[in-house]
């Protein structure tokens, strides 16, 4: 079962920079991240989302990728990887793996202007590891939202918000 936890930043590049640490944690195999998106919010109020994985790029490269390999069976490996990188394109933008756009979306809109809000959906974590290099950066946010026990979001908050 995986866990969602939902932080506010009071500008928009401590979310990308806590993003970035998480990233290392997970090449660390203190966290196991299924998703994790970035949201801005800018002075004129408009809502960017950051995804850490770009699905239609992902899967224009997968598709030409199979589509020349077909070509190239039917003796046509151009015309195999331009329809495979059209379809393959199509299919990544069609899919929605992780958190769903239109949560994110909705409770990005409550966000202040010119802050941030990180996204992370987790299958597992070493939580006081994972807690104790996020004290050790000194990030500072605001939980919003979780689905972590009650005793976890305690230790989270005391972290983050101090």
């Amino acid at each position: 079962m995986s866990n969602l936890v939902v932080i506010e930043f009071d500008n928009e590049e401590a979310a990308f920079d806590m993003r970035a640490e998480l990233a290392k944690m997970q090449k660390e195999y203190l966290i196991e991240m299924d998703d994790v998106v970035v949201v801005t919010k800018n002075e004129k109020g408009k809502v960017k989302l950051h995804q850490a994985l770009n699905l239609t790029a992902a899967g224009a490269v997968s598709g030409s990728f199979w589509g020349m390999l077909i070509g190239m069976v039917f003796l046509n490996p151009l015309l195999g990887a331009a329809v495979g990188a059209g379809a393959g394109a199509l299919s990544g933008r069609l899919q929605d793996i992780g958190i769903s756009d239109e949560f994110i979306k909705e409770l990005a809109a409550n966000l202040t202007e010119g802050t941030s809000a990180l996204f992370i959906l987790f299958r597992k974590a070493t939580g006081e590891k994972v807690l104790e290099r996020l004290k050790q950066k000194g990030f500072k946010g605001k939980v919003l939202q979780t689905s972590l026990t009650v005793d976890a979001e305690d230790e989270l908050r005391k972290v983050l918000e101090g």
